[in-house]
């Protein structure tokens, strides 16, 4: 009998230490870390409080309980009945979630998968799963531009008075009041729309692409500062209200000074501006003369000093990766991305950088001001609309978003209707394209014109050059009678199959980087080191002649050449190049612009083509040729700019007899995407203007040409 009852005392005692056991196992693990959280959060939107840190704890929450469910649905060593019991807690932790959404709408956003996610939302994150005993996954490796070894995420930097700014200043506080609820497609659920909608841009019949602009209102200017009727429109647009503006107005047109003052309109600050490094100095002194009121600091390597108490923080590009983290929380109420063109390319590092700290700063702010600057928006494809437009909040990967989603509905059209085309056209463009042409809007600014020189390389290195030349296609030509040679599909085509020369043009393309002959790019570098001693001095008798000369080359060693060739004729000059620093760069255009001794400034395409004003010039020499008509443009509307008041001509320096002529030819033939797409037009836009395969393209078919010619004689 007393074994017996000590038996059941055992018994008991054995199960009580099963149920602490289990008791303790429920205790375990992230799922609790979660209930603890949620319940918080949930007190605190009762008590009808949603500051920024409970929607982070919600949204992190609701992170957390997504992953748990997919690992507990994917263990294989948990019990169904252990499995059954994890899922029904986590299913408890989704009702507290969708009921405390349901007192506050603005929490269903966050629910979103594609919901972006703040650094602090990932910082909680991250602390959640150490108090749940889940291993924290390592940052990942950013890569610093001027340095070799990569750093990590938690690494960037975050300069003292950034902090400092943080804690002084509460109102840095996200402002979630202005947020707009997400639009959900209607009729058009369903509907594949990007496409269309960059399509409608090909279809260029309906005049200059710009958003209905209200008459301007009088706009407060420094003393001594006046606005054009074209700027003071778009100013006066921003301060009634409209948020979103893709500024394509052509170069020279004054688009920083519309940037900087509908800001201060629509009183957006603190303010950030995105642009590339060799016009970062430029943006400081711009806002010192439109905004001088409002302080602005520049940042420079890892930002040890800058004035986190600015309105205005102006960075580039290329350090953006360093700073990402803190601009992202600094509590920005509009950003303008210079030079947008620059962010074409979705895949860049640069362009990731620039499309997630416009998502953070319209969760952050609500509805800011967001404006991408840039005369060139297009370049080699309707496509390169689409970053820009990702910025702008207008779309995402996917679809259009919020307000263009919403006009696109009330067309009451969808893609299969024929009037869709021209209807999406409108809607995109009045959520904030604004175009405007010099020759519209600025009479008073003389006229431009093109004018080409050929010069003959009748000497060695000229013969060497048509040698290569012909050389490249001979090779191209028996690439082509190979494939008819081989062709399987019996396909016969009367004369040229113009269509297999464009093959075999992209195939030698595709094979330059490992062919050991010469190719057209190589080529185009051989012309222009031969012809830069010709072009130099053109451009020293035309600065004896009609006074200041601005000298546009690609290579280094064309510009060395041109410097040389002034340095012997006694003129002097100043030069622009991509390895200088902002204050040597803008010492030399201000040495160009004002000391009247020096005649030339000798100019880098590519560091020279944007925010430069040379205006005190009214000739300029384009030595050698670029790839597109818009980094031609770009460099022309350095000079070709308010403020000019001489007839411009650019002086194009062609060589004759070589592929340099076909190249002119092409840049002419092609010029103008941006207009044909966005001024109306009538001419064909071709989906791409990629001038090196055109050139093969036209090298080959003279060469075919050539050969019948010879066979039919």
């Amino acid at each position: 009998m007393a074994r017996g009852a000590v038996a059941k005392r055992s018994n008991r005692a054995g199960a009580s230490r099963t149920r602490r056991k289990t008791g303790h196992k429920d205790n375990e693990g992230i799922i609790p870390v979660l209930a603890q959280v949620v319940r918080e959060v949930e007190s605190a939107v009762q008590r009808r409080s949603a500051m920024p840190d409970v929607r982070t704890k919600f949204q992190v929450v609701a992170l957390l309980a997504r992953d748990e469910r997919q690992r507990v649905l994917a263990d294989p060593e948990l019990s169904d009945a252990r499995r059954a019991e994890q899922l029904k807690r986590l299913d408890g932790i989704a009702t507290i979630l969708a009921k405390t959404a349901a007192l506050d709408s603005r929490l269903f956003e966050l629910l979103d998968q594609n919901a972006v996610v703040s650094d602090a939302a990932v910082e909680l994150k991250h602390e959640l799963m150490r108090q749940g005993g889940i291993d924290v996954p390592e940052p990942e490796p950013v890569q610093v531009p001027d340095q070799d070894a990569p750093v990590l995420l938690d690494k960037r930097v975050v300069p003292i008075s950034v902090t400092q700014r943080k804690l002084a200043n509460p109102f840095m506080i996200p402002d979630f009041s202005n947020a707009r609820p997400p639009v959900h497609a209607r009729r058009l659920a369903g509907w594949e729309l990007l496409g269309p909608l960059f399509r409608s841009f090909e279809f260029a019949a309906e005049g200059t692409s710009c958003m209905p602009l209200p008459e301007p209102i009088d706009i407060p200017t420094p003393l001594g500062r006046e606005l054009m009727r074209h700027q003071a429109q778009l100013v006066t647009a921003a301060a009634l209200g409209h948020r979103t503006f893709l500024l394509a107005d052509e170069p020279g047109l004054g688009k920083t000074a519309q940037a900087l003052l509908a800001a201060q309109a629509a009183e957006a600050y603190p303010m950030l501006v995105v642009v590339p490094n060799v016009v970062k100095t430029n943006w400081a002194r711009e806002v010192g003369i439109w905004t001088p009121q409002r302080p602005v600091t520049v940042v420079h390597g890892n930002g040890e000093d800058i004035n986190g108490f600015a309105d205005i923080v102006v960075v580039n590009y290329e350090i953006l990766d360093r700073h990402v983290g803190w601009l992202g929380e600094f509590g920005f109420k509009s950003m303008v991305v210079d030079e947008a063109h620059f962010i074409k390319n979705k895949t860049s590092q640069r362009s990731q950088h620039v499309l997630r700290l416009s998502e953070q700063i319209r969760q952050r702010a609500g509805n800011p001001l967001l404006m991408a600057l840039t005369g060139t928006p297009l370049i080699n494809d309707i496509e390169d609309f689409r970053a820009i437009w990702q910025f702008l909040g207008w779309i995402d990967d996917t679809k259009p978003l919020g307000a263009l989603l919403e006009a696109l509905e009330e067309t009451g059209l969808t893609p299969q209707d024929a009037s869709f085309y021209g209807a999406a056209r409108r809607v995109v463009v009045a959520q904030g394209i604004v175009r405007r042409r010099k020759i519209d809007v600025a009479a008073d600014i003389p006229a431009r014109r093109v004018a080409d020189l050929p010069v003959e390389l009748d000497d060695e290195v000229g013969r060497s050059i048509r040698e290569a030349e012909a050389e490249l296609a001979r090779r191209m030509v028996e690439r082509y009678d190979m494939a008819l040679a081989t062709r399987t599909s019996g396909q016969v085509v009367e004369g040229i199959d113009h269509d297999l020369v464009r093959r075999v043009a992209t195939w030698e393309r595709e094979d330059e980087a490992t062919s050991t002959g010469e190719n057209v790019f190589s080529m185009m570098r051989r012309i222009g080191k031969a012809k830069a001693g010709l072009a130099a001095d053109y451009a020293a008798q035309l600065a004896r002649n009609v006074g200041k000369v601005v000298f546009f080359a690609k290579h280094i060693e064309v510009m060395d050449t041109a410097e040389e060739t002034f340095a012997r004729g006694g003129l002097k000059y100043s030069s622009i190049r991509g390895d200088q620093t902002s204050t040597a760069r803008q010492r030399n255009i201000d040495e160009f612009t004002n000391n009247p001794e020096v005649s030339v400034i000798v100019c880098s395409l590519t560091a020279a083509g944007v925010g430069v004003n040379l205006q005190v010039s009214s000739n300029l020499v384009l030595a050698e040729l670029s790839w597109t008509d818009a980094e031609q443009t770009q460099a022309i509307d350095r000079v070709h700019r308010i403020g000019q008041t001489e007839p411009v001509t650019a002086w194009r320096i062609i060589a004759s007899q070589t592929i340099d002529t076909r190249i002119a030819e092409l840049i002419d033939s092609k010029a103008g995407l941006a207009a044909r797409a966005l001024d109306g037009s009538d001419e064909e836009l071709t989906a791409s203007a990629d001038l090196q395969l055109e050139a093969l393209v036209s090298l080959l078919t003279a060469a075919l040409e050539e050969r019948e010619g010879a066979w039919t004689e």
